[in-house]
């Protein structure tokens, strides 16, 4: 149903750097940018993109939404707990430790407010 998603940035040089880190260990790469914005992608699909991170359209400063969450795909549990110290380390703040959810499931998520207070979460279903 989603064709791509848009998070805003007060900085876009500043918020370029914390997403290269936090979503390497995810395998997703910039697949384009500009003045405005910069477009994230998985590796295997060199200039596809599906996440935005951009200077707002209007030039009015940039919020945060309320109750707004994006949740990207995480290959396994392993790169899971990578992307969420990959966002610690970049600046980011803690939303949600690496685990499961239900405690007794193979549904495991992170999540990771970016550095203008966006939340990001990082998902894997899997057995292992």
């Amino acid at each position: 149903m989603l064709d791509y998603v848009m998070v805003g940035c007060t900085n876009l040089k500043r918020a370029a750097k914390f997403y290269d880190a936090l979503f390497a260990p995810l395998g997703y790469v910039r697949a384009q940018e500009d003045k405005t914005f910069v477009l994230y992608g998985p590796k295997s699909t060199p200039g596809k993109g599906y996440f935005y991170v951009t200077r707002p359209y209007n030039k009015k400063g940039m919020t945060p939404g309320n109750g707004t969450m994006i949740t990207v795909k995480a290959k396994s549990r392993k790169a899971l707990a990578a992307f969420h110290a990959a966002g610690l380390a970049a600046g980011g703040k803690d939303e949600g430790e690496p685990g499961a959810r239900p405690a007794d499931s193979n549904e495991h998520y992170a999540y990771i407010r970016d550095l203008d207070g966006n939340k990001i979460c990082a998902s894997c279903i899997k057995a292992k």
